[in-house]
């Protein structure tokens, strides 16, 4: 598999992993979110590295490259209508009598 192919296979991956991450570690801080979020796709492309020859010459840098678009995924997520759903309703106030 070329160095493309992987790089737009693990970006296509980005967003339904950050989601799944949000589900599973809701009441973890955001850099846990995304320290599970890296670990788990750390270990997928690891996967692939593994089947594939290996045209990453610099892991580190794809690395920080990926951990930027977890950023950047985050941020349109926060961004969006997806965000506001997440957020609780503050409970109503009712007048006292």
């Amino acid at each position: 598999m070329n160095f493309i192919t992987q790089l737009l296979r693990g970006i296509s991956f980005i967003p339904a992993l950050v989601n799944g991450i949000e589900g599973l570690f809701a009441s973890k801080s955001g850099a846990e979110k995304k320290s599970a979020a890296m670990s788990f796709l750390e270990s997928a492309l690891a996967t692939m590295d593994a089947v594939a020859a290996r045209d990453i010459v610099d892991p580190e840098k794809f690395r920080n490259g990926v951990s930027k678009i977890i950023d950047g995924t985050v941020d349109c997520f926060n961004a969006s209508a997806w965000a506001k759903e997440q957020v609780a309703q503050p409970p109503a106030v009712s007048p006292t009598s």
